[in-house]
C-alpha cells in the first residue's frame, strides 16, 4: 500500500473565502487515499498566506515524505502556492506529489495551472492598487465621510479575518483533542509540534493562548 503525507493550508488574509477551509481539505486528502488504496500516515497543517515561502509545516511535510518515500498531496494546487517558482522548487524537491483537484496532472499541466493561479494574484493585486490610485486622486482623505466608511469597513474585515483564523485554528484543536490530548498545555505543545502559528504569527503557543481560541471559537 503506497503511503501519503497531507499538507493542508488556509490563508491569514482571505480564510473562508475560498471555500476549502481545514477540515474540507483533510476530508478531500482522506478520499483521495481511501480511492486510490494508499494510507495516509500525517497531515500537517499550516496557516499562512500563499505568498509567503517560508512554510516549517509544508517543509516537514516534504521533509517526511521524502524519508518515508511517500507522495506528498493536497487538496488543490493553490493550497500549496500561487507561485510558478516555488511549485517548481517543490516539483524537483524529489518527492512525488498530487494534488486532489487535478489527481493526474503532468509536470507540464501543474506548471501551467501555477501560471494561471499566479496570473490571477498579480491581476487582483493590480486592480486593488488602481482602485486605491483612483480613489486618491478623486481626493479622498482621512477623516472624511468616504475614508471614515472605508475604514469602518477595513475594521470589521480584520475582525472577520480574527475570527476566521480563530475558527481555522480551532478546527486544528478539536484534532488534537480527538486524538486524546485534553490539556491546555498538551494542546499549546501539539499545536507547536504541528508548526501552527498563533494569531500573532508566533510558533511558540501558551495554555492561555489556546483557552482564548477555544473561547472565540464557541
Amino acid at each position: 500500500m503506497g503511503k501519503v503525507v497531507g499538507y493542508v493550508r488556509v490563508s491569514t488574509t482571505k480564510q473562508g473565502q475560498s471555500g476549502l477551509g481545514i477540515e474540507a481539505q483533510i476530508e478531500a486528502i482522506n478520499a483521495y487515499a481511501s480511492q486510490h488504496g494508499r494510507e495516509v500516515v500525517l497531515i500537517y497543517q499550516e496557516i499562512e498566506s500563499g505568498k509567503v515561502s517560508d512554510r516549517p509545516a509544508l517543509a516537514k511535510a516534504l521533509s517526511h515524505a521524502k524519508r518515508i518515500k511517500a507522495t506528498l498531496v493536497v487538496a488543490k494546487l493553490d493550497r500549496l502556492a500561487r507561485s510558478v517558482a516555488f511549485t517548481s522548487t517543490v516539483m524537483d524537491s524529489g518527492v512525488d506529489f498530487v494534488a486532489c483537484d487535478n489527481p493526474y496532472a503532468t509536470r507540464l499541466t501543474l506548471h501551467i495551472l501555477a501560471a494561471v493561479a499566479e496570473h490571477e494574484a498579480a491581476t487582483i493585486s493590480a486592480r486593488t492598487k488602481a482602485a486605491l490610485a483612483a480613489a486618491k486622486a478623486r481626493g479622498t482623505k482621512l477623516g472624511s465621510p468616504i475614508a471614515s466608511k472605508t475604514s469602518e469597513i477595513a475594521r470589521e474585515a480584520r475582525s472577520r479575518k480574527a475570527r476566521a483564523k480563530a475558527q481555522n485554528i480551532a478546527a486544528i484543536v478539536r484534532d488534537i483533542e480527538y486524538s486524546g490530548v485534553g490539556s491546555l498545555a498538551g494542546i499549546a505543545r501539539a499545536l507547536e509540534a504541528r508548526g501552527i502559528k498563533t494569531p500573532r504569527g508566533s510558533t511558540s503557543w501558551q495554555a492561555a493562548q489556546v483557552a482564548r481560541i477555544k473561547a472565540m471559537a464557541a
